[in-house]
Parts: structure tokens; C-alpha cells; sequence
């Protein structure tokens, strides 16, 4: 008993020692960047308040502001205001601004391969994608398809799975080919996809979308899910709703950055920068799940919206053209094989892992 009574008291004394010291020892300096405050500039493709979107990027500014202490500010300039919303990606790579709030599918044209870092149609869910960047290697490649540019992209938030898009009458469900002359707003892949099946595809920033089918400039569109769809008041130029969004089951957009600008930072603020846009990611897309459903209700009950399920013959010859545009655009360099090649074992993968799951 005294020799138990007595290594308690030692450790107890050792414990105290520990804790009396771990008070007394002086703080550690916190180091902070010896540089001055800095300004920047962050250019969108979305309108000035657009839900989701817009308020992912003015989140993301506030963000950056708060991990560097508010030595680096940030103002957001919405599509229009400084540059329109489809030359951001040109604007960032002069320096006009040196980050950019956007969607890469809008540079294909530049890059083949950069719808893959928004989505694909039939591709990755939310999860999944990020799972591909961050584990997979999708932002080794990424880096490497935006290097020549003199730019870096981060995923930047995410308004998840979309809807397949708003129609002025309904598709003729029984009809060979449905689609055959059918001018649409859908960027990205979706639109070669499209155009496969005889539509006609028409690419449009946001802010054009509802004006253009008010109008009959064209027939039918996507923006996104119900939650921005209605706030942009999709409902009011058309009332024919088709899901499953099957063009877009991601929606990553991405934050652009001047590679030059960007070094110039010290090492901690390029560091909040990169972890302002992982946060992003998922308050985004929580937040997306959530006024999407909301939105739905609301579209269906208080606006008259008719939801149609896109046609499984429909859906078919969908998936099949999705392959062959996706094989073809493999074709296009190198880098856009690896590019292909990592996405599909990434799903592979993923369908794997999720056979085995409720």
C-alpha cells in the first residue's frame, strides 16, 4: 500500500510539474508576413447577387480576408461590371484581375478537356469529383492543363446535381429522334452531346438564359438546380421542367488565379486561399441540397411547373453519344487522354465502392 500510495503521489507530482511548466513557459511569436496589405480583384461570370453562385464568391472573398488577417482584401466584381462573364478566364491570364470566380466548361474551346473540372455528362456525383481532385489525381492534371496559361484553379464551391432543363413545349416522347432541331442553351460536353442528337446547342452566361427563352431565341435551356433556376425565373419564360439532370451531376465551379500574383503572396496566404476555396466546396454544396428542395416544392405547388422525366429511349441514345464525344475528345493531345483516362477509373472506382452501399 505505501509503495502504491507513494508512485501515486509521484505521478501526480510529475503531472503537476508538467502542467505548472507547460504555464510558465513563455508563448511561442505567431509569425506574420512581412508585407504590406494587399488588394485584389475577383471577376465572375454570375450577375450581382446571383443565389449560389454569386454568393459562393463573395463568401469566398470574405473568406480570404478573415485567414490573412485582412491584410489581403478582395473585391468582387460580378459578370459585366469589369469584364463580361465569358472572359474571365482571358481577363485573369492578362492581369486585369488577379482571381476569377467562374466554371471551366466555359474554356473548351481553349482547353478540350476542361469541362471535366465543372462536369461531364453521365459522370462523377459531387463527392466523387472531389474524391478524383484530391486523391485521384484530378488536381495534378488540372494544374498541368491551366499551366500554359499562367493561371491556377481550385475547385470553389459546388451546386450539385442540375436539373435537365427547362422546355417551351414537351418533348414528343414517342418520336425517333425528339431532340432533331431544337436550339438549346447547354454548354460544356453537353452541348457536342446535343448537337449528336440534332439539337442545335447555344452557349449563353447565366445572366442571357431567361431572356433568351422568354423570347424564343431558343427553345429549351439549363442553368442549374430549382433553387437558382427559380430565382432566376426560369418559370416564367417556360413551364415544362425535364430531370434527371443527366448533363450535369456536378457542379463544381473554380476559382482562377493569376500564377504571378499568386507567387508574389507569402506562403500562408496562398495557403488561405486554397483552404477558402476547399470550404467553399462544401458549405456550397450543402447549401445548394438544401434550397434546391425547397425550390422544387415551391416551382410545383405556387408556380404551375410541369416536371417530365426525360424519356428512356431518350436517355439512351443520350448515354451513347456521351460516349463517343468523350472517346473523340480523348483524341485531342495527350493530356487530354490522361485527363480521360484518370476520370474513368475514377468512376470505375466509385461505381465499385457504391455497388456495395444502401
Amino acid at each position: 500500500m505505501k509503495r502504491r500510495n507513494f508512485l501515486l503521489a509521484a505521478a501526480a507530482a510529475g503531472l503537476g510539474y508538467l502542467v505548472g511548466a507547460s504555464f510558465k513557459r513563455p508563448a511561442l511569436p505567431i509569425k506574420r508576413p512581412k508585407v504590406d496589405q494587399v488588394s485584389w480583384k475577383m471577376i465572375t461570370s454570375w450577375p450581382a447577387g446571383a443565389p449560389g453562385t454569386g454568393r459562393t464568391a463573395e463568401r469566398l472573398a470574405h473568406r480570404i480576408r478573415d485567414l490573412t488577417q485582412g491584410q489581403l482584401t478582395i473585391r468582387v466584381y460580378p459578370a459585366g461590371t469589369l469584364v463580361g462573364a465569358l472572359e474571365v478566364f482571358d481577363a485573369v491570364q492578362r492581369g486585369t484581375a488577379e482571381l476569377g470566380h467562374t466554371a471551366s466548361f466555359f474554356w473548351q474551346g481553349k482547353i478540350p478537356s476542361a469541362a471535366y473540372y465543372t462536369t461531364v455528362p453521365f459522370g462523377l456525383s459531387p463527392l466523387a469529383h472531389h474524391a478524383w481532385l484530391r486523391h485521384g489525381g484530378g488536381q495534378d492534371l488540372w494544374n498541368r492543363a491551366y499551366a500554359d496559361f499562367g493561371l491556377r484553379a481550385y475547385a470553389a464551391g459546388n451546386t450539385g446535381s442540375s436539373m435537365g432543363g427547362w422546355f417551351k413545349q414537351p418533348l414528343a416522347e414517342h418520336a425517333d429522334h425528339p431532340l432533331r432541331g431544337l436550339k438549346i442553351r447547354m454548354p460544356g460536353l453537353a452541348g457536342r452531346v446535343m448537337h449528336r442528337l440534332g439539337a442545335i446547342p447555344v452557349t449563353l452566361p447565366p445572366g442571357e438564359i431567361f431572356e433568351a427563352l422568354r423570347s424564343g431565341l431558343v427553345d429549351a435551356a439549363e442553368l442549374l438546380g430549382p433553387w437558382h433556376d427559380r430565382a432566376y425565373g426560369m418559370q416564367r419564360a417556360a413551364k415544362h421542367y425535364y430531370y434527371p439532370g443527366f448533363h450535369e451531376p456536378n457542379g463544381s465551379a473554380e476559382c482562377l488565379v493569376n500564377q504571378k500574383a499568386l507567387a508574389a503572396l507569402p506562403k500562408e496566404w496562398q495557403i488561405a486561399i486554397e483552404a477558402a476555396c476547399q470550404s467553399e466546396n462544401i458549405i456550397s454544396l450543402s447549401e445548394s441540397t438544401h434550397f434546391n428542395a425547397v425550390a422544387l416544392a415551391k416551382l410545383v405547388k405556387d408556380d404551375a411547373v410541369l416536371l417530365h422525366q426525360y424519356p428512356e429511349p431518350l436517355l439512351r441514345q443520350l448515354k451513347e453519344a456521351t460516349d463517343a464525344v468523350l472517346a473523340d475528345l480523348a483524341t485531342e493531345g495527350a493530356l487530354a487522354r490522361q485527363i480521360y483516362d484518370s476520370y474513368r477509373g475514377a468512376q470505375e472506382l466509385t461505381a465499385s465502392w457504391r455497388s456495395v452501399q444502401l
